[in-house]
């Protein structure tokens, strides 16, 4: 699931007027409505603030704004951009500064469809991810099978300690958990010994963010 774990802003310019796009996470229409009012209690002055929202793993709270532009040339273009781009939990605001210049129900469309992925572009969006932490114990002679076994999967060890023997652990997806522990006992002949604790993880600029219940 796709979600904005920190919110950014981003500004395009169309024919001199200014379109700022103020993206945040959100977790529920309260949110949403509050983090809304402020950017138009910020942005007063502003032409319009229009905006747009999803909430829910499924989408099922929607909800956009044209705040006065013409009807289908702001808020929804928003939506369809966070809808097309599979993000979950957002809320985001486009501010239009006008610049003198119509720029036609086109012009407004594309404007404000370019102001929300450059308001993306500029926020940290992750992808978040059902697994589990496996632990892994094991021999020194093991280790190195279980290393290359992560590797060939594309998993990393986000964590290791080294005594009498050795543990790792790493996070892997759920559609990877059972063949993996399969091929970790078969190398290790069954010596491995395994703990599992459920989690939601993704990671941002290579380094792993783990969400409990």
């Amino acid at each position: 699931m796709k979600i904005v774990y920190k919110g950014g802003e981003g500004e395009i310019v169309e024919k001199k007027s200014r379109f700022i796009a103020t993206v945040e996470p959100v977790e529920s229409e309260e949110e949403a409505l509050g983090f809304i009012a402020a950017m138009k209690k910020k942005y007063w002055n502003a032409s319009h603030n229009c905006s747009a929202f999803v909430v829910g793993e499924h989408y099922e709270l929607q909800r956009c704004s044209d705040d006065g532009e013409p009807q289908g040339t702001a808020g929804r273009p928003m939506l369809d951009v966070l809808l097309g781009e599979e993000i979950h939990n957002t809320a985001v605001v486009v501010t239009r500064y006008f610049g003198g210049t119509l720029l036609g129900t086109g012009g407004l469309v594309r404007a404000y469809s370019k102001a929300v992925q450059e308001g993306l572009r500029c926020s940290s969006v992750i992808d978040k991810k059902d697994g589990i932490l496996l632990g892994v114990r094991t021999d020194y002679n093991g280790i190195g099978r279980i290393q290359y076994l992560l590797g060939q999967r594309g998993l990393s060890v986000v964590h290791s300690e080294y005594t009498d023997i050795v543990t790792v652990r790493t996070l892997v997806p759920c559609e990877q958990e059972k063949e993996l522990l399969e091929a970790v006992t078969e190398a290790t002949n069954g010596r491995a010994e395994f703990t599992k604790e459920p989690v939601r993880f993704a990671f941002l600029e290579g380094e792993p963010l783990i969400f409990r219940p």
